[in-house]
């Protein structure tokens, strides 16, 4: 008995709704239908995963500019082939996110001539990849149309040039997305052509669990809007348990403003391991609009003879009209300068007592002075408390290497917590620092401390939401979700080889094409040099 044509019909509405709540997964590369990124950008919407296979280039200057939702995110995933990503090369901009809620893992992106990563939407995940080899900006969010981005398990090397190219560059527009966060997790950063290793001019920044290393000028660069109205929002940074490691003799981070832009923001320095070159400028250099600068348990130190100089404070305008500082059990190399008379019970001692400086294992060996000798209860300036603030440090970074996500070391808790970045002890049961449920959303912050992420807990970064549009992480634990399931294989319904298939089905999928409202792309954002 032949199926009626209304019959035919009901089969396709319940097939259509389905492939459309399920989303598609379009294969890439050689020998399939579709052997350039360029040839699906454009026909991608909310739930779609686009796999990409590894061992083989693919062509820069693609632009994803279609929509996905915070619920369906469109995903980007390099499948590895032979150990080896998927390499995009060249372009202006080697990829383009202009759509907002996308997540882009496991690729290689290199020899963009402006930008290898353009961010100019909302909702942005840049996971387990590696950037390389950007004539100018490795990584750079535009003035306009930015919102959260959360870069997780990234490398990013060989990038920047001379004063204004840098390997990562990040904004937010605080107009068109109030609220946004950049946060950087888990990234190695190191070896720059140029500029500085990350500048920041985000509403908020929440720079966690790094190795960050070689910068020409700034290793950290967190400062104000540019061309924006600086009253529109306070901008506040945490920077938690990070190594940031001179090569050159310039400042280590630069806080407020750049002279373009400034914060007149909060500042929280906790837990970092800072290594300096002899003959370097001061640690921290505060320039403009400031409001505070706490710094908490954190390791200073001269990979040489000399006087370390440890904060700059002549180029400030604190918006209190005078510094604002508090600091509580840093450690400092014997004859620092500079040091704020407001730190107090600060450590000393002839060194402070690491594994190795010259194999880097920056660990605290048995009998350092840094062993549980930090403070368990931080300080902030009175009336400057930091909004949000992570709590107790959850991971250690990298070792000086990119690792696996998920793979990012608990941090122990073994007796107090110790100064530094790293505890010393054997490590927690479990590792974390993968990625959770939730992604960089676009709202409510970053949860209410993650459940699933907590020192020796095995687990992820937590459970709830990443990087939202509403604040920053929470006041306890390790931070929240960051990002859909590294492991979550995409949609789990249906797999397409090139174009969808054929008889009915195809009938079914090629009306649901038709039906599908398409957002035309445009370009959203201007480059900013």
């Amino acid at each position: 008995m032949g199926l009626r044509l209304g019959s035919v019909l009901g089969f396709a509405g319940v097939t259509l709704a389905s492939a459309s709540a399920l989303g598609m997964t379009y294969k890439v590369g050689p020998g399939e239908t579709y052997t350039q990124l360029s040839q699906v950008s454009g026909l991608l919407n909310p739930g779609d995963v686009v796999e990409l296979e590894g061992d083989a280039t693919y062509n820069g200057g693609v632009v994803f500019s279609r929509n996905g939702t915070a619920a369906q995110r469109i995903r980007i995933v390099g499948v590895p082939k032979n150990g080896k990503r998927p390499v995009i090369s060249g372009a202006t901009n080697t990829v383009e996110a202009a759509g907002d809620h996308y997540v882009f893992e496991g690729l290689e992106l290199t020899g963009g001539s402006f930008r290898c990563f353009y961010h100019h939407a909302h909702d942005i995940t840049l996971r387990d990849s590696v950037v390389r080899d950007c004539a100018k900006h490795g990584v750079l969010g535009a003035d306009q149309d930015s919102g959260s981005l959360l870069m997780e398990y990234v490398e990013v090397f060989g990038s920047g040039g001379g004063t204004q190219d840098h390997q990562i560059y990040m904004a937010t527009d605080e107009t068109a997305h109030p609220g946004s966060v950049f946060r950087m997790q888990f990234c190695y950063v190191h070896g720059a052509n140029g500029g500085n290793n990350v500048k920041s001019r985000a509403e908020r920044n929440e720079i966690y669990y790094n190795w960050i290393e070689g910068a020409l000028y700034h290793e950290l660069e967190l400062i104000g809007p540019d061309g924006q109205n600086p009253a529109l929002a306070r901008e506040d940074s945490d920077v938690v348990g990070n190594v940031l490691v001179k090569t050159q003799t310039s400042y280590v981070v630069r806080f407020g403003g750049d002279g373009t832009g400034e914060t007149f923001g909060r500042y929280r320095f906790v837990n970092n391991t800072v290594i300096v070159q002899p003959g370097g400028s001061a640690v921290f250099r505060l320039f403009h609009g400031i409001d505070s600068l706490e710094a908490h348990n954190n390791v200073f130190w001269m990979n040489g003879s000399g006087a370390m100089k440890l904060v700059r404070t002549v180029e400030a305008n604190f918006t209190s009209g005078s510094p604002k500082l508090s600091g509580q059990n840093n450690y400092l190399p014997p004859g620092a300068t500079d040091v704020p008379s407001e730190w107090t019970a600060t450590l000393a001692a002839a060194t402070p007592g690491f594994v190795s400086l010259g194999g880097w294992d920056l660990m605290p060996a048995d009998g350092s002075v840094l062993i549980n000798a930090g403070a368990a209860s931080l300080a902030a300036p009175a009336g400057y408390d930091f909004p949000s603030p992570l709590g107790v440090p959850a991971f250690h970074p990298p070792p000086r290497a990119l690792l696996p996500v998920g793979t990012a070391a608990a941090r122990p808790a073994n007796g107090a917590i110790d100064v530094g970045a790293f505890e010393h002890g054997p490590p927690a049961t479990g590792s974390g620092g993968g990625a959770g449920s939730g992604g960089a959303g676009s709202g409510g912050g970053a949860g209410s401390g993650g459940s699933g992420g907590g020192a020796g807990s095995g687990g992820g970064v937590g459970s709830g939401g990443a990087p939202g549009s509403g604040g920053g992480t929470s006041s306890g634990g390790a931070p929240t979700a960051s990002g859909d399931g590294a492991d979550d294989g995409g949609c789990g319904c249906r797999t397409t080889r090139g174009a969808p298939g054929s008889g009915l089905l195809a009938l079914v999928l090629g009306t649901l094409a038709l039906g599908r409202r398409r957002r035309p792309p445009g370009l959203r954002g201007r480059s900013r040099t």
